[in-house]
């Protein structure tokens, strides 16, 4: 589909980063938003995503069946899983996407992955360690490292990490802040009895939510509210909750003039990126798929992942997911125009 000029023009890469922080100004009242439309590639077949978006499929190189890459349900991993299987399609391989926003816990998405119902995810090497048992630290080598080991006779394996990374963060409004004098997490302790927290349904059990932040900083919040992504960033707008845990790169911490509490006692991990694929994936097409792979992987900084996400969270008007991957592939010199 042709959707004009100027709208790619827009979404060049330069334009994105330069008309981050002005337009920030003007987006105040933006939160996530979950159903994009529908986006061509303009290739031989077609697979329908979930939330109505769609991604086109050429031949496959011969050794295997299609891909099925997958995500996490928030914006910034629909829009990697989209540059991952965007990439792979222009590399000539067939692609599934139907199985985008598959959830958010790991009890989800990792037995998913082991029974073959997906193939692919981006993933995020700290909160993956921390579900397989291990014991992630601010160091990205070490951590990915500790989970490659992790993951060994799984069926996956994880592949090359990025230097772009998210990190949980702590997140309260402008006027919670400066009414308790917050700046750091250590802050908290003092008055979170009195706050609710918006958090992931498996914040109770991982430790870098309700474990680590009562065993390192002493926060017991005094109610713990189970939200999805959208659900936190709406119920701290409507001020259903007092605090959120969000990601460090989400546009609408800075749309709302948000503030993000510093983690003062280093309780988050490096949570660099790197696809989990399926070993059986892997060997059935061998060298090219990982290197087709490898080279996103290579390009990603965290400034991209900020200035994607206030694209598809806070411009005026958003842009959908796929489009962003793809000119971002295009602004690499990953794929042509």
């Amino acid at each position: 589909m042709d959707k004009g000029r100027e709208r790619r023009s827009w979404l060049r890469w330069s334009g994105l980063v330069g008309l981050l922080g002005a337009a920030l100004l003007l987006a105040a009242a933006c939160t996530d938003d979950n159903g994009d439309g529908a986006g061509e590639a303009g290739s031989t077949a077609t697979s329908t995503a979930a939330g109505g978006e769609t991604a086109s499929a050429t031949s496959a190189p011969a050794g295997g069946e299609p891909v099925v890459v997958s995500s996490f349900d928030f914006d910034e991993s629909v829009t990697l899983a989209w540059i991952y299987a965007t990439a792979l399609e222009e590399a000539g391989f067939e692609v599934d996407t139907s199985k985008l926003r598959l959830g958010n816990p790991r009890e989800i998405i990792q037995p998913a992955l082991e029974s073959g119902e997906i193939d692919l995810i981006p993933e995020y090497i700290g909160s993956l360690l921390t579900y397989l048992g291990g014991e992630p630290t601010s160091d990205a080598g070490e951590t990915a490292e500790a989970g490659r080991a992790a993951l060994e006779g799984s069926g996956i394996a994880l592949l090359e990490t990025a230097d772009a990374q998210t990190t949980n963060q702590i997140v309260v409004t402008r006027e919670l802040a400066d009414e308790h004098s917050l700046t750091t997490v250590s802050d908290l302790a003092a008055v979170a009895g009195d706050l609710r927290f918006g958090a992931p349904l498996e914040c109770p059990e991982r430790q870098f939510c309700a474990i680590g932040l009562s065993e390192v900083y002493g926060v017991e919040f005094g109610e713990l509210v189970p939200l999805d992504f959208g659900a936190r960033v709406t119920s701290l707008e409507e001020g259903a909750i007092d605090v959120a845990l969000l990601f460090s790169t989400d546009a609408v911490i800075q749309a709302n003039e948000w503030v993000a509490l510093e983690d003062d006692m280093a309780l988050q991990p490096a949570e660099n990126i790197a696809p989990a694929v399926r070993t059986e994936v892997l060997d059935a097409y061998g060298d090219e798929l990982r290197d087709a792979l490898d080279r996103v992987t290579a390009e990603l900084t965290t400034e991209d992942l900020r200035a994607m996400n206030f694209a598809v969270q806070a411009a005026d008007p958003r842009q959908d997911h796929e489009d962003v991957a793809r000119q971002w592939l295009i602004d690499k010199g990953l794929i042509e125009e």
